[in-house]
Order: structure tokens, then sequence, then C-alpha cells
């Protein structure tokens, strides 16, 4: 069936609008490829709201890979070359008729090479490319055919005498030529590789008196992948500063750079950050997923009510909205979903990021560079010549900066930052003790969302839990809520690497400045009591949210204690 069949169907069901579509028909026209694969480059739709539509197009069955647990037996009947080299993967066995997942519904061409080769009658299910590359590796244990502990365990055993002199690295630079068969080469890809297949936000490369840790950080939470001899540590040092084109001679300061690699269908971007330890230089890198940013608004872990509360609120023509929390609180995935679903053709935005983490279509984005004095404050006053009609600061830092994306609200621009608080009342008194006065805070801000992001439990091994009395009058539950909960939590499976957790979903708590919270910012109240009163209006907490999670079965009650701490107004 033709492509705009499909394409009508996610206009119909409003998953695209009509504009959307012929934007993405320029591009599709422009660069010669498909409309459907137009729309999911754009972000305009998921590859797999695409493929649904597709697979019903062609009345078809679409399956979801993540939720199907593929017997060892029907693996075995199709070589992993084929699998590979196709992109198809059996799944399950009628009789004589293999069922196949594949991601082109109208190839005949492979399905009957699959006959051929397998002797059997092919039935063709539907699912998206991604899923089923990443269920390859899943399912045949390798990756590129070689398992990444043979790949290990062959480095590890490999005797190559690694000096750290500069000279010996800049040779082994300069043998580039067969570097792709070095194991130190195969060893970083293989991190970097598996790392994308376990969703893993960042790879942490740690010098210790007598070895070499490497640790992912999945979901969260940082999970030891395996221990490296330490004379390894100056190649591996060196292979990531040649990839990030960083300097291999110093090591006494701190030095930041950007990889992009391809791992399978994915384009990657890796934020390589390298420091000075008493053990030798010490390496994070930070994986940046494009897929991660184009998330709508819907998909951010909004309550109900907090979802229409922030929908009025980026609607608004003006004002600051501040998005609070730590590192990896998901502040940047918040804001560009608020982003996306205003980016239009009749607005224009631009950002003042540090740095540009994720490059989006249709966005003016700066970065600061501080090494030439472009900073924050500096950009705002810029763009400002440039009539926008929405502003992205990265973050609010200083007086300087948080007066300027004040002027910016006052002047009628609508205005996203951040602030790094505990909570959302606490941004108030952060921003006063800047420097910026208690009456230009209640005149511009006109609501803060403070946020955290909680593991979720996996769907593959779910059960149901009774948790203990003691937990439930810890968590200060009510009868209510307690006769309506559904507590379920992961026993833990390969799915989800024996944790019970797969996902992260996030608690917010949004502090609305009505006319009474003006007034209290104006007479300097303590937060304490801006809290008191905005929770005796209707304001969830943090803590609040996250109950409301674990009674509906998204998470636990360790997740929630782990990102969130329960407050003197929680317990009234």
């Amino acid at each position: 069936m033709a492509v705009e069949a499909y394409i009508k169907l996610l206009v119909k069901h409003k998953i695209v609008t009509k504009d959307q579509v012929i934007d993405a028909d320029k591009m599709a026209r422009k660069d010669n490829i498909d409309l459907g694969l137009a729309l999911v480059k754009l972000g305009y739709v998921s590859e797999e709201h695409l493929m649904k539509a597709m697979a019903k197009a062609n009345g078809m069955e679409y399956v979801n890979l993540n939720k199907v647990d593929i017997p060892e037996t029907v693996v075995e009947l199709m070589p992993e070359a084929v699998a590979r080299e196709n992109n198809v993967l059996p799944i399950a066995v009628d009789g004589n008729s293999l069922k196949v997942v594949m991601s082109e519904p109208g190839d005949v061409e492979t399905t009957e090479k699959l006959r051929f080769i397998l002797n059997r009658d092919v039935r063709v299910v539907l699912g998206t490319r991604s899923s089923i590359t990443a269920a390859i590796n899943r399912v045949y244990g390798q990756i590129e055919g070689e398992s990444a502990d043979s790949m290990l365990q062959e480095f590890t055993d490999t005797k190559i005498d690694f000096t750290e002199t500069v000279e010996d690295e800049a040779a082994a630079d300069g043998a580039a030529d067969d570097e792709n068969s070095a194991p130190i080469v195969r060893l970083v890809q293989m991190m970097i590789t598996e790392a994308v297949q376990l969703r893993a936000s960042d790879i942490h490369i740690e010098p210790f008196e007598d070895r070499v840790r490497i640790r992912y950080r999945i979901d969260g939470v940082l999970r030891e992948r395996d221990k490296l001899p330490r004379r390894q540590l100056g190649a591996i040092i060196s292979r990531v500063k040649i990839l990030a084109s960083i300097d291999i001679a110093e090591r006494r300061r701190p030095q930041d750079g950007r990889i992009k690699v391809n791992v399978g269908e994915k384009e990657l971007d890796l934020r390589v950050s390298i420091i000075p330890t008493n053990n030798g230089q010490s390496a994070v890198l930070r994986l940046l997923d494009k897929d991660n940013i184009r998330v709508g608004v819907r998909q951010l872990g909004f309550s109900e009510e907090t979802f229409q509360k922030f929908q009025s609120l980026i609607k608004r023509p003006n004002g600051i909205i501040l998005v609070t929390g730590p590192t990896g609180s998901g502040k940047t995935t918040t804001l560009y979903a608020a982003l996306n679903s205003l980016n239009r053709p009749d607005r224009k935005i631009i950002t003042a990021e540090d740095p540009v983490e994720y490059y989006l279509p249709g966005i003016n984005q700066v970065e600061v560079k501080h090494n030439i004095g472009l900073d924050f404050a500096r950009i705002i006053r810029a763009m400002l010549r440039q009539a926008p009609n929405v502003i992205l600061v990265g973050e609010m830092r200083d007086a300087e900066t948080a007066s300027m994306g004040i002027q910016a609200s006052l002047t009628g621009h609508l205005v996203f930052s951040t602030l790094h608080t505990n909570d959302a009342p606490t941004a108030v008194t952060r921003m006063i003790d800047m420097g910026v006065p208690g009456y230009l805070v209640a005149s511009s801000v006109v609501a803060i969302l403070a946020q955290r992001l909680v593991r979720t439990n996996c769907k593959k091994c779910l059960t149901k839990f009774t948790p203990s009395e003691a937990v439930i009058k810890e968590a200060g539950l009510t009868d209510e809520q307690i006769a309506k909960a559904n507590f379920r939590r992961g026993k833990g499976c390969n799915t989800c690497g024996k944790t019970g957790y797969r996902g992260r979903m996030g608690i917010h708590e949004i502090l609305m400045i009505d006319a009474k919270v003006r007034e209290m910012i104006f007479e300097n109240t303590p937060a304490n009591l801006i809290r008191e009163y905005a929770m005796a209006n209707g304001m969830t907490t943090l803590f609040g949210d996250g109950l409301k999670k674990v009674v509906e079965g998204y998470t636990t009650f360790d997740e929630v204690y782990r990102v969130a701490k329960k407050t003197e107004q929680d317990g009234v």
C-alpha cells in the first residue's frame, strides 16, 4: 500500500498534522527518502506510531519486540548471519510456518529469500527497524559477531606493552591504517555499542591503583561492567582522546570533546569529559541519543492535573517558567518537549545553552563560549534584538543572567529556564539569593516545576506484592489510597538485567505563582511557608506525586525514597 495511505491514518488519528506532513514531504523530495522516514527524522512521529499505522494500512500484525519472549528453539531456526543481513527475526513457530518480524511490509524479495533459505513457509509481521536490531543483538547474545565478554577477555589477555609516553601514543595514532584490527580500538567501540544496547546514558572509565573500572549508568543508576588491568589505562584514554579530537599530550588539566558515532541505525553524539585524578586520567562519555528528545509533553509522566497546568502555561504569551532539579533529573528533556510542542512556522524560538547537547530542527540554538565572552547574559541581550517569541536559557547561574531573563519576560517573551534547587518553592529563595529583587521575581515568574526521575517497574517480570504495615505507615498513605492501591514490582529478569526496573518516568511538583504567592515573594516570605500555602491550595509535592505512582503500580517505595524526601507538610 502507498505511503500516503498510512500517512492519512496518522492525520486521521491526530498523531501528525497536515502542516507536518507538508514539511516532511518537502524533506522527502529533497533528500529522496520515504515520506514516513522524513516524518520520523523531523521528530513529528515516533518510529513505533508510524509502524503501527503501516501495519494497519496493510492489514498486518504489529509486534512490540520488547514484550515478546523468543524461545531459543525458534532463534536456532535462523542463522545469525541471515538475521543480521536482512534485519529480520523469527519469533514463533506454527507447524511448518515461521513467524518472522520485518520492518518493510512490501519486501517480497526478502520474504521469498527466507522461504528458500529456511525451507519453511514464512508469515511476516511488522516491527520497528531499531527494535529488530536490538532484539537480534539480545537473542543472539553478540555484538557484530563477537560477544562483549569474549572481546573484553581477548583484550585483557593481549600482552601489549602500552607505554604512557606521548611519542608512543602518537605513534599508535599514526598507525591508524591497521587500527580496526587492534584490540584497543575494538574494545572502545564495543563499550560504546554495548552501552547503547543497554540504554546507558553514560560510560565511566575510572582508574584505581590496581585496576581500571568500567561502569555504565543505566536508568540513572551506575552498574559495574568490568575491571581491566591498570596497565591498559593509557591506551584506553588515548583512544578516547583521539576519537574526540582532544590533545593526547595534555594530562594535567580537565579536557572536553565530542565524538560522533554510528551504532547500527543510530547516529549518536558522545560528550567526553576527562579529568586528572591521583591514579591517572578518568573519562566519562555521555551518550546523547536524539530519540530521547523526541518525546511529547504527554510522555513526560505528568499526572493529569499537572499535565493540564503545564499545557496552559506553555500557551502563555509571556512570563518565566522555571524547571528545577539536580543534574540528571530530566530538566532538558522536559524543556525540549515544551519547545517541540511550540515549534511551529509562526513562532521564532531561540535558545542559549551551555553546551548545545541536542540539535532541534526549526529552532535557533546558540552555544555559550566563555573563552570569547559569549555568556548567557550577552546571548540573551543579543537574541532580544532578533524578536523571538520564545526563549530558552539553559541555566540561570547568576544575577545578570536572571535579570536579563526577567527583562525578556516583562517585554512580552515566554522564557524557559532551569535552576538547581531541591524543590519548587526554594527556587524563589535561590533567585533572591543571587541578587534579583523580590518584586522582579514576583512580577515575572509564572510557575516553577520541580522534577525527579524514578525507575519504572519492568513490564516483563511485573508481579503484585503487599508492602508491610510499617512501610505504609511511614509513607503516610490514606485509607482511600490503600483501598485503591495496585502495588507492583519487578521480580528481575534478563530484560531488566535482574534489577526489576526498566525505563524511567518523572515525578513532579508544580508551584503556580498566583496573587497570594506573589505577595509572599514580595514580602520575602520563607520557602517553607510558601510551600505550606501552595499545598493547602492543591499543590502535590514530589514525594506525594511519587507515592501516587507507587499506588498506581508504576514504581516502588524504594525508588521514591531514593530521589525525594518526605517534608513536614507531607506528614500533615
